[in-house]
């Protein structure tokens, strides 16, 4: 059951309710540098990224944002720290929704400055906190930085805005511990009917970051709970979001793209199994269909243990198997198993 938020618009994306969860991430480009952080916003536009955020660390990168979404296709997040006229300036440059923590930004006073300028455009406020930050009267309240003491410092950031009269906002908790990040979900989730953003903060590289958010994430998921993602990756921003799609896509909550499942290899595997998964794999990103693909490196078993995809290959001695819903359809030779696979899913039809 999908714990139930208040809907907010961000761009031309609704997120909460019952809509979809959209996939994040965020530029490592200089967004001062229009051209380098346009180039790799479309690079992520087209691997599935619906929401992205750049750093804003001055005013020619607040300003830069003008020029920058016209010539994207996805809303534009502001991440601002510290500089309450960032925020402003960001907002008034075309931001769709800006994130900050409002402990970072100062006095009331330019807090409600911040709010008061999002409120006039109606543009929502991502409210963030994050582990390493967290506020010492609480880390000494809760012996240490804990799921509560984040939960708390949320919502008291949360009231903060709320009191000055706007509601238009988001909220994410973030902690590269995974348990305490997913205790720190369950809890606010009880608490709030914002929508969530939710990540593992500096969960690592590639390889570890994602399988720490996959653990993270889709337990978080699973109860219900979130609303935006990010698959934070020391990385190329793009395995994030093809991450953050087989996650979603796992638990059944992504529609759309390629899903590719193959067996692990065995001393019946005649074929380099493993080459030819990775070419799938990558073959298949640029086709959008919601399809199961199978890779099998077996043409004993192959045919079996494909029946649950829509189509498959498998490998035999010198050859493979086309395989579509468990029924083998026709033999080639193993040099152009890959392109027959290709020429498929070219001329597929449900």
């Amino acid at each position: 059951m999908r714990h139930k938020t208040k809907e907010i618009q961000i761009g031309k994306v609704t997120i909460g309710g019952t809509n979809p969860i959209a996939i994040q991430s965020m530029t490592n480009t200089k967004t001062e540098d229009v051209k380098a952080t346009v180039s790799q916003i479309l690079q992520l536009e087209k691997a599935g990224c619906e929401i992205i955020r750049c750093a804003i660390p001055t005013m020619e990168a607040a300003k830069s944002l003008e020029e920058i979404k016209k010539q994207i296709h996805i809303p534009l997040v502001a991440d601002i720290h510290f500089d309450y006229r960032l925020a402003i300036a960001a907002v008034e440059h075309g931001a769709d929704k800006i994130r900050i923590n409002p402990g970072n930004i100062g006095s009331n006073e330019r807090i409600k400055a911040v709010v008061d300028c999002c409120k006039e455009r109606q543009v929502p406020i991502r409210v963030g906190v994050n582990s390493g930050s967290l506020e010492k009267n609480l880390v000494e309240k809760y012996g240490g930085v804990t799921a509560r003491g984040l939960v708390e410092s949320a919502l008291d950031k949360v009231s903060i805005i709320t009191d000055m009269g706007y509601d238009n906002l988001v909220i994410s908790i973030k902690s590269s511990d995974v348990l305490m990040c997913i205790r720190a979900h369950e809890e606010l989730a009880k608490q709030t009917d914002f929508p969530l953003h939710v990540g593992i903060t500096e969960s690592g590289t590639v390889y570890s970051g994602s399988v720490k958010s996959a653990v993270g994430l889709g337990t978080i998921l699973y109860q219900g709970i979130g609303d935006t993602i990010r698959v934070s990756l020391t990385g190329d921003p793009v395995k994030e979001v093809q991450a953050a799609k087989l996650i979603l896509q796992t638990l059944g909550l992504y529609k759309g793209g390629v899903q590719v499942v193959s067996c692990p290899t065995c001393g019946r595997t005649q074929i380099d199994l493993i080459s030819l998964a990775g070419k799938v794999e990558e073959m298949v990103k640029d086709f959008d269909l919601d399809i199961k693909v199978a890779v099998m490196g077996c043409a004993v078993n192959g045919p079996g243990e494909a029946k649950e995809a829509d189509i498959g290959i498998a490998g035999g001695i010198g050859e493979g198997l086309l395989i579509k819903k468990g029924e083998i359809v026709k033999k080639v030779p193993e040099s152009e198993l890959l392109e027959t696979l290709r020429q498929e899913l070219l001329h597929w039809k449900d």
